[in-house]
């Protein structure tokens, strides 16, 4: 372990001036994962974001509960990770807080076919995963790890401000299968979180 891990509080963001995020995601097909840790959607190739000039192909996107992240130390319900990748083997996660409200559209085709137990499913159509993201794309970036084994620091993280909603119904859903799968908050160990608005 280094001191660089993954998930952290964030607090006292520190303005800054980084790039936007060029998010180029399209309708996709998709299969979803139960790994045993999570949820998990995988996607076919063509969606990527931007992040500093660099292109990140987007790889799956997963979910956590509560949130991995705290935002000035409180968990959201639910929390989903966007995994890309550039060329390098750089690894980029987008982070997006789900909080309780208004049933998500996304979520419906994913949720109504997720295995209960470890397997894999093929999901039926095509889904767009930038219904996932928030509007309001201001974000918090910071240098971190993977939350899971081998926490390899190579992540640059970004994560939304603002939440986007799930159902109480569709949030108890994946608590049913994985009531905590969320690692324990790092500490911040000289890092900065800058926030970009």
């Amino acid at each position: 372990m280094g001191v660089q891990q993954s998930p952290i509080n964030l607090h006292n963001a520190i303005g800054s001036d980084i790039g936007n995020i060029t998010v180029n995601y399209r309708s996709t097909a998709f299969e979803v994962v139960n790994n045993g840790h999570t949820i998990q959607v995988n996607v076919e190739g063509g969606s990527t974001i931007m992040l500093d000039g660099v292109d990140y192909k987007l790889l799956q996107f997963h979910f956590h509960t509560p949130s991995e992240h705290l935002k000035d130390g409180k968990p959201f319900k639910m929390e989903a990770h966007f995994v890309h990748i550039s060329d390098k083997g750089v690894l980029a996660v987008l982070g997006v807080f789900i909080k309780p409200g208004k049933s998500n559209a996304l979520l419906a085709p994913i949720w109504d076919v997720m295995p209960s137990k470890p397997g894999t499913v093929k999901g039926r159509g095509q889904i767009s995963p930038q219904q996932l993201l928030p509007s309001n794309r201001s974000f918090v970036r910071y240098y971190g790890s993977l939350t899971t084994p081998p926490c390899s620091e190579k992540v640059i993280w970004s994560v939304f401000n603002e939440p986007v909603e799930a159902s109480p119904g569709q949030a108890g859903k994946f608590s049913a299968l994985f009531p905590m799968n969320a690692r324990p908050a790092q500490g911040l160990n000289r890092r900065y979180v800058l926030n970009r608005k």
